[in-house]
């Protein structure tokens, strides 16, 4: 069982906890983990998860904790490291290679899945990882039990593509593809995360649990096929090269879908790391008006935050009418079509270099309840302290990944 839960973003908020005295991992682990582990470890099913995103290890005492509270038998607990490269030879790579001069607070390269493999070969019920290759959490387990060569980069390229359509949780069975009217699938709301059985020749297919919502199809395969990929022919991991060109993707029954021809080069010289710097603070505050006139007197409160944040000189500002050029940019509807919106959204957001300096912004959308446009209301805030990222090149020599045996004792 696997669990791909990290993102860019979602790394950078466990670094800011993990600052803070929070806790690194993952909130949701153990609301990931509690219905399953029982189940999972009276069957021998094994789980590999990457919710251990910047403190693995805590991540590991957490789970023993859970089970113990669950009165279940200690599990085999390994964890994987090395993919934290704000120290040893990959710090002089990061700072020349990197082009933001703000402060570095956290890096963390894409590793492989040969820590993954190493952890279940040496017995581990359990692998947490860091970050990861998303597809690696896949490849990790194929490598294991099939113990194809690490060169043999067809093989390799077909464990990466079943890791890579199981990514993102239920995108591949109709998730992110539903489009009522356009691309209908049913029960979206009891949807099935996907199961993939892969031959030792690299064919794969691709299902999901009887009873649940949702679909398999050629076309729900294609799009997640096909999802974040830049190149079709060059898709890069740190395990391998991918070719997507020669995939064949066919039905093989209802919600099954086979996918074959994956093709595989060298793997590349250098890793993929993200660099996290102090990004300030970012703010967000919003208020409602509706009924007749909806969108001038939302359109009033967006010039009067405008004039106002000009003179308190807080230039780093963006101020949308959701529910009409939010994400569209400037609206060209006709005005009749305007006046007939029932209801408008105005929404602030901010970036500044203090706390202080964003909450003034956000009580100036407070303000507009009394000091603004009649009938506003429902007036929200948020305000959180901010790490930007930005990805850098680093030469793959100077990352050492290993799974790391989970004790106990040692960790408290």
């Amino acid at each position: 069982m696997i669990y791909e839960t990290l993102a860019e973003r979602t790394l950078a908020q466990a670094q800011l906890r993990l600052m803070n005295g929070g806790p690194g991992y993952l909130p949701r682990t153990e609301a990931f983990l509690k219905p399953v582990l029982e189940i999972c470890l009276s069957h021998g099913i094994r789980i590999i998860g990457n919710f251990g995103a910047a403190d693995p290890a805590a991540a590991c005492s957490r789970i023993a904790q859970l089970c113990n509270e669950l009165g279940l038998r200690k599990p085999k607990l390994a964890y994987v490291a090395g993919d934290n490269v704000m120290d040893g030879p990959a710090r002089n790579a990061l700072d020349k290679a990197r082009m933001d001069q703000r402060e570095l607070v956290a890096a963390n390269a894409y590793i492989g899945a040969a820590s993954i493999c190493e952890a279940l070969d040496d017995g581990a019920e359990i692998v947490v990882t860091g970050r990861v290759s998303d597809p690696s959490l896949a490849l990790g387990p194929l490598m294991h039990v099939f113990k194809w060569g690490w060169e043999d980069w067809d093989r390799l390229a077909a464990g990466t593509l079943c890791g890579h359509v199981l990514e993102c949780a239920a995108q591949v069975t109709g998730g992110y593809f539903a489009d009522p009217g356009i691309k209908d699938v049913p029960d979206l709301a009891n949807i099935g995360f996907p199961v993939a059985e892969i031959s030792r020749d690299g064919v794969i297919t691709i299902s999901k649990p009887s009873g649940t919502g949702g679909c398999v199809t050629v076309s729900t395969v294609r799009e997640q096929v096909l999802y974040e990929i830049d190149d079709p022919a060059s898709y890069i991991t740190p395990d391998v090269v991918l070719d997507l060109t020669n995939v064949r993707i066919a039905e093989a029954g209802p919600d099954r879908v086979t996918l074959s021809g994956a093709k595989g080069r060298e793997k590349p010289r250098s890793l993929r790391a993200m660099a996290c710097y102090k990004g300030g603070w970012f703010g967000e505050a919003e208020i409602s008006y509706t009924g007749p006139n909806a969108v001038k007197r939302g359109r009033l409160a967006a010039d009067i935050l405008d004039s106002r944040l000009r003179k308190l000189d807080i230039p780093q500002n963006r101020v949308d009418l959701i529910g009409v050029d939010a994400i569209s940019g400037s609206c060209n509807a006709d005005p009749v079509s305007l006046a007939q919106v029932p209801e408008i959204r105005v929404r602030l957001a901010v970036e500044t270099s203090t706390r202080e300096r964003a909450q003034i912004a956000l009580d100036e959308v407070e303000s507009l309840y009394l000091c603004g446009p009649a009938g506003g209301g429902g007036v929200r805030n948020h305000l959180v302290e901010r790490l930007s990222s930005e990805p850098v090149l680093i030469p793959r020599e100077l990352v050492t990944s290993h799974a790391v045996k989970f004790d106990e004792a040692s960790h408290g």
